[in-house]
């Protein structure tokens, strides 16, 4: 009886010990917000002074990597009135994860920061306005809403 007893106790280790191995083989690779998080040399772009407010049809929407080290991001090419200008939106993990989408063709207004990316102006989105919803990306600072904290 205690021989079985033994054998029962190896198998529910072995168990567990498989699982557990298991498990942690769907985080490898992982590391936090894929340098999509604040401190990170992307983040810093974003300045809170040149914000602007700009309305136009989405052209295309792209998956992007914009800096090495970086997990893809979501960005669009928006037409404007005045403009052809890249707009990015978020890490990809978030953006494909939000109830509203956004489309080639749709008409949208985008709030946020004009920097220079890879030398051409683009927007690092805040705000992302699709008929009556409202995509509230970053606050006020720039701080990422997928960043899970605040100051």
């Amino acid at each position: 009886m205690r021989v079985k007893s033994i054998i029962w106790l190896v198998v529910a280790i072995s168990i567990l010990l498989t699982t557990s191995i298991a498990l942690a083989q769907s985080w490898k690779g992982w590391r936090g917000s894929g340098g999509w998080g604040m401190g990170t040399k992307y983040q810093k772009m974003y300045n809170p002074a040149t914000v602007e407010t700009i309305s136009g049809t989405v052209e295309s929407i792209d998956k992007v990597t914009p800096m090495k080290g970086m997990h893809y991001g979501i960005h669009l090419i928006l037409k404007t009135d005045k403009e052809t200008i890249p707009v990015h939106l978020g890490p990809g993990w978030y953006i494909e994860r939000l109830d509203t989408k956004i489309e080639k063709g749709d008409k949208i207004e985008v709030k946020g920061s004009r920097v220079t990316f890879q030398g051409k102006p683009a927007i690092i989105a805040s705000e992302v306005k699709k008929g009556d919803n409202i995509l509230k990306l970053r606050d006020d600072n720039g701080i990422p809403a997928w960043s899970g904290w605040r100051r």
